[in-house]
């Protein structure tokens, strides 16, 4: 449950956010959002990024989409690329990266100012 929770919120602060914003400030606001929920390491990794990459990529096609612009087209073929596609596909994949190693990073936050007992060895 927390994994959907994290991923969702993840695409909201970003989809809410990023246009104001730029992305390493989203970055921080996303570590902030993991230290809250406490989702443990390789769960706020996943979460994390499947959220800011589904969000990018949505967030891309749909500006094409509405846009009808060439823009993308004309990038893929700066670029080498063959299709505007491959585009979209490197755009969601840096987004996925970006947002899960921000939850992780988020998630290890959390992990290091959490309280470890202190008479683990000894009975009193």
């Amino acid at each position: 449950m927390k994994f959907i929770l994290l991923a969702f919120l993840t695409a909201l602060l970003v989809l809410l956010f990023n246009p104001f914003m730029p992305y390493w400030a989203v970055m921080i606001f996303i570590a902030a959002l993991t230290a809250l929920i406490g989702s443990p390491g390789a769960r706020a990794f996943f979460a994390g990024g499947f959220g800011m990459g589904l969000a990018w990529l949505g967030k891309s096609m749909y500006i094409t989409t509405v846009s009808g612009s060439s823009l993308p087209e004309k990038m893929g073929e700066l670029m080498g690329l063959d299709s505007e596609v491959i585009l979209f596909v490197i755009t969601g994949l840096v987004g996925f990266f970006l947002g899960a190693f921000s939850a992780w990073t988020g998630s290890l936050l959390r992990k290091l100012f959490k309280r470890k007992p202190d008479n683990i060895y000894r009975r009193y």
